[in-house]
């Protein structure tokens, strides 16, 4: 995943499991050049969205072991990951992190939403609920779609 890929490389690249909002950004923007400062901290929006990062007394934390990831030579992250996940996005990745086979799972959401005749992010959440996966944010979001469409 590039997204963990880039947040990992600021933490290796100082040695520490904390780091400050600038320090980060730095990284990524001045010291690798992949990202403008204002990107980058989109960057930290991003991860923070995904469960990737969080915030602990001021500073950024990895919620996964950056040592543990593998930086490919060369890799230079795309600028696809400074977009946010939609709902529907959100519960596949919970699916498959859970166990659940992708197609198996684009598969049954697919059906369901044939079946109820609502959006793909609602069917995603009825899929992923009778899975026993908690989606409690994109539960909410697509909610909130079900809602504006009355």
């Amino acid at each position: 995943m590039s997204l963990e890929v880039t947040v990992a490389v600021p933490f290796r690249q100082q040695g520490r499991g904390r780091l400050g909002d600038g320090e980060f950004v730095v990284a990524l923007s001045l010291d690798r050049d992949w990202f403008s400062p204002d990107q980058a901290k989109r960057v930290v929006d991003v991860a923070l969205g995904r469960g990737l990062l969080s915030r602990d007394d001021g500073k950024l934390v990895a919620e996964f072991d950056p040592e543990s990831v593998t930086v490919p030579e060369g890799f230079a992250p795309d600028a696809s990951i400074l977009r946010e996940q939609n709902a529907f996005e959100k519960v596949l990745d919970r699916l498959t992190a859970g166990g659940v086979e992708k197609q198996t799972a684009v598969a049954g959401i697919n059906r369901l939403q044939r079946e109820l005749d609502v959006s793909i992010e609602a069917a995603a959440v009825v899929y992923a609920r009778r899975e026993d996966i908690e989606v409690g944010d994109a539960a909410r979001s697509a909610r909130s779609k079900l809602l504006e469409g009355e």
